[in-house]
């Protein structure tokens, strides 16, 4: 199957006219190095000399990040904070990235997810990471905490065309929260687009999800080999959720739509000459599907435009983002489709 390339370019040059709403667990990476001094004398560990911290967008927030460097800012943040340092490191990163975090939900009983990572060098050596710290809470949120979420949620879904849900499972999206989000968005006709690891028939009535290919088998219990194992189990998960279309992302292999009816698409990888860190290339793919989307791009062109994007973020270190002019810089003289 050939794509109509002036079609990509124009879904392309409209993404940065959509405003969406993220709703997860948003995260602090928060990277501490420093250089080796010398062993302790307290206990058998590397006293380091303190270089510089870098705090980056992680979790959910690291796909709004990817949506604001593509459509300028216009990007709204929701989720749960700590009363600590960590939630006002937090944001400062969020008003760096150019992404509105007013309407964050404070609840003192609960930390600011945030994963601390030690690293260290040696003088002519890599830098190496040492540790790693996991700050979060795995306990249920609470009724109140909940019901902030979902009357600040249900004031914002109007002001947006499209409405990301990222769930690293570590509690905003509970099962009220999504119905709640899912039954507004239907009624306002708001595309609803999930990335989540696990649990996916919990996002009944959304529009569409990008899971990656080993939380698919594991959802679905079978591998995915061959045509017909993608079929089976795109129709699986757009009957348990009721979407239309899955976007099944598969690594060095590309990624596959399958739509309710079993039309099957597999996108090859346009470029893979150049493969140096694949971290949050999930979150570009999710970012720039629902971006395309909520211009109007059906299902396959918009898997195409996020296919491009994540080409780009994976030719650099770290959760990269890319911008407009570079996915359309990518975009390939021609585009075949495996049906």
């Amino acid at each position: 199957m050939d794509i109509n390339l002036n079609k990509i370019i124009e879904n392309i040059k409209r993404m940065n006219k959509a405003k969406i709403l993220v709703i997860g667990d948003l995260a602090l990476d928060e990277m501490i190095y420093g250089d080796t001094e010398r062993i302790s004398r307290e206990a058998p560990v590397l006293i380091l000399q303190h270089t510089h911290t870098n705090h980056i967008l992680g979790g959910a927030a690291n796909a709004a990040h990817n949506v604001s460097t593509i459509n300028n800012g216009q990007v709204t943040v929701v989720g749960i904070v700590g009363d600590d340092y960590q939630a006002n490191d937090l944001k400062e990163a969020f008003k760096k990235a150019n992404i509105d975090c007013s309407n964050l939900i404070t609840d003192s009983e609960r930390k600011t997810i945030t994963k601390t990572r030690i690293s260290g060098s040696c003088s002519q050596s890599v830098t190496q990471q040492i540790v790693r710290i996991d700050r979060q809470t795995n306990a249920p949120i609470s009724a109140e905490t909940e019901q902030s979420l979902i009357d600040t949620i249900q004031r914002l879904i109007p002001q947006h065309d499209a409405i990301i849900l990222s769930d690293y499972h570590i509690g905003t999206l509970t099962d009220k929260v999504i119905s709640s989000i899912v039954n507004t968005a239907k009624v306002l006709d708001k595309p609803v687009i999930v990335d989540a690891q696990k649990e996916l028939n919990r996002y009944k009535g959304v529009t569409s999800m990008t899971p990656n290919l080993p939380d698919t088998q594991k959802h679905v219990g079978f591998y995915l080999k061959s045509k017909a194992d993608f079929v089976l189990a795109g129709r699986k998960l757009t009957e348990e959720t009721g979407a239309p279309a899955v976007l099944i992302t598969c690594g060095s292999d590309g990624m596959v739509v399958v739509t309710k009816t079993g039309k099957y698409t597999h996108i090859p990888v346009f470029n893979k000459s150049r493969v140096f860190d694949v971290t949050g290339a999930g979150d570009t793919v999710t970012a720039t599907y629902t971006l395309a989307l909520a211009t109007g791009a059906p299902p396959v062109e918009a898997a195409i435009i996020g296919n491009i994007a994540a080409g780009i973020v994976i030719k650099q270190f770290g959760c990269a983002t890319t911008t407009i002019e570079e996915i359309l810089s990518a975009v390939p003289e021609k585009i075949e489709l495996d049906e």
